[in-house]
């Protein structure tokens, strides 16, 4: 497939169909506690429960399963800063195929060491734009690159969560998706507008991690610099394939600061009872946007898209913003 081409609900339904029997199938559930907290029905799609604690282990796993006997022989190489290097290293030992994955420095010490636990070469960059030079590198050596965004397998396989969504919730008017490098946004919009053609889909981004706010007042992928604490959005650019989803299928792409998003954690475990990652987190200031701007009549769901923080590093950030 081009990267010009839209993927497809089609696509997204092989694609669950490949990996059902690898990955959760999440909880679509109605939570009371933001409904009161954000004044509007919520409901939430908690893709922190997946394996690998995020939803990267779907198009992982839908990657690897797509694999040439010569490829597989060969090994997989990718580049993350935390959550598809965890899901590829884990799902990638299952299916005895070798991986290596490459990190920024500013990647969590524990998706390092999951990683490498799980069987996987770890290298360290000094930055995420180094990561992604070395893995091109290790890919010209003769590994295969597991790209976390710039694949439309793993575009359609993320879209899984969209699916599932789609067929699990009650109406909603409007999806909040995280976008890093943007495959689970654009996924996501495509099963959900083939589902349910009215809604809106927003996605979230953090300040200093804004690639795709980026790309689409410039009218394509630019480069981007990262300042942002939320390694697991950091990505360098978005893609073509990312990029022309968003722009075709997203209402728009909504920003909220660092401290926004630790605070979201915060309040998505005192009012949501869920333990999520600041890349989950920034979906709740984003959704008192949302609400601003569509009014009182929203019914809102939101895809928790991963839990890999520790406690330790929720407090440390929660400190470092001046949380409480």
């Amino acid at each position: 497939m081009e990267t010009d081409v839209l993927i497809t609900v089609a696509d997204v339904e092989a694609e669950a169909e490949r990996i059902a029997e690898y990955v959760v199938r999440t909880p679509t559930v109605p939570s009371p506690g933001l409904s009161a907290l954000l004044g509007v029905p919520t409901t939430v799609k908690l893709e922190l429960l997946q394996r690998t604690g995020s939803f990267k282990a779907r198009g992982a796993t839908a990657r690897l399963l797509t694999l040439s006997e010569s490829e597989r022989a060969a090994g997989v190489v990718t580049v993350s800063g935390g959550n598809h290097g965890i899901a590829l290293a884990v799902m990638a030992g299952l299916l005895d195929i070798k991986a290596t994955i490459v990190m920024p420095r500013s990647a969590p010490a524990g998706a390092k060491d999951t990683a490498e636990s799980s069987g996987a070469t770890v290298h360290i960059a000094d930055t995420m734009h180094g990561a992604f030079a070395l893995a091109d590198e290790l890919r010209d050596a003769g590994l295969t690159l597991v790209h976390p965004f710039d694949d439309p397998v793993v575009v359609a396989a993320q879209g899984t969560v969209g699916l599932e969504f789609a067929q699990d919730a009650g109406d909603l008017t409007d999806v909040l998706v995280s976008i890093g490098g943007g495959a689970l946004a654009a996924g996501v919009a495509t099963a959900l507008r083939a589902a349910r053609p009215g809604i809106r889909l927003w996605g979230v981004e953090t300040e200093g991690a804004q690639a795709m706010s980026a790309a689409l007042e410039a009218g394509r992928p630019i480069p981007v610099e990262l300042s942002s604490v939320v390694s697991t959005l950091s990505a360098p650019s978005a893609s073509q394939l990312t990029y022309d989803h968003a722009s075709a299928l997203l209402t728009d792409v909504l920003t909220v600061t660092d401290a926004e998003a630790v605070q979201g954690s915060l309040d998505l475990a005192d009012h949501a009872k869920v333990w999520a990652e600041p890349a989950a987190g920034c979906l709740l200031p984003a959704a008192r946007q949302v609400v601003a701007r569509v009014g009182q009549d929203a019914s809102l769901g939101l895809v928790i898209c991963g839990g890999n923080a520790t406690t330790t590093d929720i407090a440390t950030l929660a400190e470092r913003f001046g949380l409480r």
